[in-house]
């Protein structure tokens, strides 16, 4: 069985698209459909139909929630001004769906337990992992599963933590490590590929030049698109 996981996809359609292109037999989606890209929607719409199993990330749960946080610097600020954003390009279907994933859930493939979850055990939605394995392994006692799926950070790593195996794909649709290209892992029993794959960026900022965002928001988005990393950010 070749197990796809993506996570923060992030209103990429274009990343989204390509990242598709892999061969899986089935897909796991991590969390954060929404926010900072301009087709949540989209994303929404493919996660209904073609996420074997998905969880809710912290953009979902705020967006469905309509959760407005305080202007901030970095991701936060872009966080912020393009929430109102995603909510004027969904609807009250889309709300029902992110409101009806669960935070975790645990799945058996091919007799392998998995632990799905976009940021950690402890606090599903907001906690960030780093890839250190006395950090998880405090997080991962109570956990009866072999391998844990994780997002929220936007950097990929897989870890051996014991007997138990912690993969995060990175982000399909907002990559934050320097490379732009889109993040995604491929798994295969216990083997694991971090992927990336070049998408056409131009097309989805071409689409947020066409949103109603304030022009430094617009230009730092577009920043991160292009370059993988928001400078002083």
């Amino acid at each position: 069985m070749r197990i796809l996981l993506v996570s923060d996809i992030h209103g990429n359609r274009a990343a989204l698209e390509m990242v598709l292109q892999e061969p899986h037999d089935v897909c796991l989606m991590l969390g954060d459909l929404v926010d900072y890209g301009p087709d949540p929607a989209a994303c929404i719409a493919w996660a209904r139909v073609h996420a074997t199993h998905a969880v809710r990330g912290n953009h979902d749960h705020n967006v469905a929630q309509n959760v407005v946080g305080s202007p901030r610097s970095g991701y936060r600020y872009l966080t912020n001004v393009t929430r109102k954003l995603s909510r004027e390009r969904l609807g009250e279907s889309e709300y029902r769906y992110l409101n009806t994933l669960p935070v975790t859930k645990m799945v058996t493939l091919n007799q392998t337990k998995f632990f799905l979850v976009h940021a950690t055990p402890r606090d599903p939605l907001d906690e960030f992992a780093p890839p250190e394995v006395d950090f998880w392994q405090r997080r991962l006692v109570n956990v009866d599963a072999d391998v844990i799926c994780v997002g929220h950070t936007h950097q990929p790593y897989v870890l051996e933590v014991g007997k138990k195996l912690v993969i995060n794909p990175g982000s399909v649709g907002q990559p934050r490590d320097g490379d732009p290209r889109a993040s995604y892992a491929v798994l295969e029993g216990f083997n694991v590929e971090l992927k990336r794959v070049t998408y056409p960026v131009e097309e989805t900022v071409e689409a947020l030049m066409e949103c109603a965002l304030p022009v430094d928001a617009r230009d730092r988005l577009i920043e991160v698109l292009r370059t993988g990393r928001l400078n002083g950010g």
